[in-house]
């Protein structure tokens, strides 16, 4: 499965917000906490991959871990990447085991999210509104899943014609990681 993608740096979150609001009903708050990790000599990154194990907690208590692995970008223009997800029962276990196996983590820093989830043109979408607190701004990511890279333009597509909806112009779009851009944000703060 491509996790088809695209992220934009909102100009106006209010007014996106009200559109979502408006359109799909309150969103599902939450706050993730993830983690990524890496092997000692950074092979993960410097071959475009991730390894992250996400901790989710919702606003009525509830907490979730979910172990990912994303594979180097198929598709340059959006950073759209094989993804393979599934949920751990033992978040404790999990971090275990990928420090078990000689990962370490390199990363950790939290998101606050708020999603809203609804079906476009036959394929369940996913549009999430994410603060981090490291980073200035509201970002605003839509994706939807691909069967393959022959699947990704339509699942492009269908993306786009919601980012359009909610008034966010392709200029706006930015492919840049929030890993990389909160790394960056850490070497600032020290004055590195």
């Amino acid at each position: 499965m491509i996790e088809a993608e695209l992220k934009a740096l909102l100009r106006e979150p209010d007014a996106v917000l009200r559109r979502l609001e408006d359109a799909y009903g309150p969103g599902r708050v939450e706050v993730y906490r993830d983690t990524y990790y890496d092997t000692p000599d950074g092979q993960l990154a410097a071959y475009d991959r991730e390894l992250r194990i996400r901790e989710v907690a919702g606003a009525d208590g509830g907490r979730t871990v979910l172990l990912t692995y994303k594979g180097a970008r198929v598709d340059e223009a959006s950073g759209s990447k094989p993804e393979h997800e599934t949920w751990v029962a033992d978040g404790e276990a999990a971090h275990a085991i990928v420090r078990g196996l000689g990962h370490r983590p390199g990363l950790v820093f939290e998101k606050r999210c708020r999603t809203y989830a609804f079906e476009r043109e036959g394929r369940r979408v996913l549009a999430t509104l994410v603060r981090v607190a490291e980073l200035d701004g509201v970002f605003l990511e839509v994706e939807t899943a691909a069967a393959d890279e022959r699947e990704l333009p339509a699942a492009l597509a269908a993306v786009r014609a919601v980012l359009a909806g909610l008034g966010v112009a392709e200029g706006d779009l930015t492919t840049e990681l929030y890993t990389d851009a909160v790394a960056a944000a850490r070497i600032r703060r020290q004055g590195i």
